[in-house]
């Protein structure tokens, strides 16, 4: 498995950096945790909340938020990126794949983007499952890890094949 190297890392994630986010999780949230776990801190830990929480958990643990109003990485930034955007540039801005993933789960997790990519339609399906299979938040991070182990896996062999 890949990871950050100490000169991908930025100020305020390192090893057991605490991170919190709405809870209810599905594509994006689900596909940030995976990234941050993946590739900037494998100790990270999550902490899911109310949407309206986010902000003032945030400030009092010292977390980094995502994908919430008042969070360090919004779920849309004025740019138009999901937090999977805004952080795999952030700390792997390098990273054709990761570049493409973030295409994918802004077309999964953003309605006028869903027609962007092939993939977003059948993401977005899935990730919706994940509540109705798993009991909390943390097991949709562990039991998600696979999909978007596959998915990076799937990208990666097509940028090999067809680089363009």
């Amino acid at each position: 498995m890949s990871g950050s190297t100490d000169g991908d890392r930025r100020a305020g994630a390192g090893t057991g950096t605490k991170w919190v986010t709405r809870k209810g999780i599905r594509v994006n949230r689900a596909a940030t945790a995976w990234l941050i776990r993946r590739f900037v801190d494998p100790d990270a830990t999550f902490l899911f909340v109310e949407p309206g929480e986010v902000a003032a958990v945030q400030a009092r643990e010292g977390a980094r938020g995502f994908d919430a109003p008042g969070a360090d990485f919004p779920h849309e930034d004025a740019k138009g990126r999901t937090s999977f955007e805004q952080l795999a540039l952030m700390y792997q801005h390098g990273d054709q794949t990761l570049r493409e993933m973030g295409r994918i789960v802004g077309s999964a997790d953003l309605p006028p983007r869903l027609h962007d990519t092939a993939e977003g339609a059948g993401l977005r399906a899935v990730c919706r499952g994940f509540p109705l299979v798993c009991r909390d938040d943390h097991e949709t991070v562990e039991r998600s890890k696979i999909v978007f182990d596959a998915l990076y896996a799937s990208v990666t062999e097509r940028l090999r094949s067809d680089p363009e």
